[in-house]
């Protein structure tokens, strides 16, 4: 009788459980989970070229059981078995773990170094697990129209690669893909928490270190949040609701964490380490509108410039803007941007790449829904990133493809000698990330290239609503 009455409690138990859970519906993905699996495969590869891997054994054997418990305890429902899971550490500093479609999650060394317990770590791990379960990369492409299933992968290891400003893609016509893809709505936030937090539950580790660890990447990074909180945006009332929801949840039995302590005494043994903006910059830091280029240089820094054409041909910025620019400027694609010059107008000098006449199209990341704000931020970038760069007035309002937009006058030292006149135009998306278009001239030039400037501003449509 003792024996059935038990049977009888855990039965009321697990069923308590499983009622009390909240139910979560993937969103609709017209991708199938192996075409997941087939981007986050190349998009990895990409990555893993890029980042600096930690290849110690005791500290990636110790990711992998901590990714292979999690996996063990995600919900059998949405646990696809073509799904392909790895779990790398990065020797970065940054606060950051991102997971791409189909399975390979990278967490970097600044993440696990922030945690005070292992149950935070496997948090943020299965909040990024929640993101793969629920297919929300390929959820997130779905509902962008025009994207093609062979483009994908590129544009998910461009948006993660890129960092700081370079979260860009623009290779060929799928410029902005990237960012769309990676920066998730506040709606799959909330999807990932509530999952994230039951595979805790069932994993062994008590929910509420997920809330815990959320605290201190706010904390840590300061009042514009670190990198991982400008692609997972808070929901609002995060640390309440996945508090209730764990308050609903059976906790199952815990795993020793003494591997994690072991983990941080490895990490500290490594050295210190880098943050992305760090191996960016060392990469080498150019003048106005440098960036990784696709194409190379156009014609040689010196040469004449040819004055723009008066014919005009339209072209795209993938499915983020169409522009119409004079038919002699060439186009040049780079991580963050897309330029667009004459011959002799972007190449190499002095060992920096150089842009001398033309524009440049491009999105960067902002930490406020402030326009203001948000072009100070850019603005500040561009001042710092080249020598000799100052404000040169006041800035104006402007419409840019019928939504408000700020015009920043800049000048600088030209590489042809002389003064260069940069203007900046910046405008919100309404992901949140600011466009901007930047116009460049030598000031002895400028009433040439007037016109076309004003023409290239006016033809601008964004295409992100």
């Amino acid at each position: 009788m003792k024996l059935l009455s038990r049977l009888v409690l855990i039965i009321a138990l697990i069923s308590t459980n499983v009622v009390a859970q909240t139910k979560v519906t993937p969103p609709k993905n017209k991708y199938t989970p192996q075409q997941d699996v087939e981007i986050g495969r190349e998009a990895a590869a990409e990555v893993r070229k890029e980042y600096p891997l930690i290849n110690d054994s005791q500290i990636r054997n110790y990711l992998e059981r901590l990714g292979d418990r999690l996996v063990e305890a995600a919900p059998r429902e949405l646990n696809n078995p073509v799904f392909e899971y790895s779990f790398t550490p990065v020797n970065l500093k940054d606060i950051n773990a991102f997971a791409l479609p189909g399975g390979p999650m990278f967490v970097n060394r600044g993440m696990i170094e922030a945690a005070s317990t292992e149950g935070e770590v496997a948090g943020v791990m299965a909040h990024e697990l929640a993101h793969v379960l629920l297919r929300h990369g390929t959820a997130n492409a779905t509902k962008a129209q025009g994207f093609q299933i062979g483009a994908l992968a590129g544009a998910i290891a461009g948006a993660v690669i890129g960092g700081g400003w370079g979260e860009v893609i623009s290779q060929g016509s799928q410029f902005g893909l990237g960012t769309w893809l990676m920066k998730y709505s506040r709606e799959y936030e909330r999807q990932a928490d509530i999952i994230g937090v039951q595979i805790m539950a069932r994993a062994g580790y008590d929910p509420r270190d997920l809330a815990h660890m959320f605290e201190t990447i706010q904390r840590q990074g300061g009042s514009g949040g670190p990198e991982w909180l400008s692609s997972h945006p808070n929901p609002g009332n995060r640390t309440q609701y996945i508090n209730q929801e764990a308050s609903q949840l059976q906790i199952g039995r815990r795993p020793s964490d003494s591997g994690f302590q072991q983990t941080k005494s490895a990490l500290s043994r490594l050295g210190p380490a880098r943050t992305m903006a760090e191996i960016e910059r060392g990469a080498g830091s150019g003048r106005t509108g440098e960036g990784r280029t696709g194409g190379g240089s156009v014609g040689r820094i010196g040469e004449s410039v040819p004055p723009p054409s008066r014919q005009y041909r339209t072209v795209q910025g993938g499915q983020l803007f169409t522009v119409s620019v004079p038919s002699n400027w060439q186009a040049v694609s780079s991580n963050n941007s897309i330029k667009y010059v004459p011959m002799n107008a972007y190449g190499d000098y002095q060992g920096q790449a150089t842009l001398t006449h033309g524009v440049e199209l491009g999105v960067a990341r902002a930490s406020s829904r402030d326009l203001e704000q948000a072009t100070q931020e850019l603005i500040d970038g561009f001042v710092r990133g080249n020598s000799g760069m100052r404000i040169a007035g006041r800035e104006e309002a402007f419409r840019l493809s019928g939504r408000n937009s700020i015009i920043t006058p800049l000048e600088g030292r030209s590489a042809l000698g002389g003064v260069e006149r940069v203007d900046v135009h910046t405008t919100l998306l309404n992901n949140g990330d600011l466009f901007y278009l930047l116009t460049v001239v030598p000031e002895r030039e400028a009433g040439t290239y007037g016109a076309a400037f004003d023409r290239v501003v006016r033809s601008v449509r964004l295409n992100d609503r």
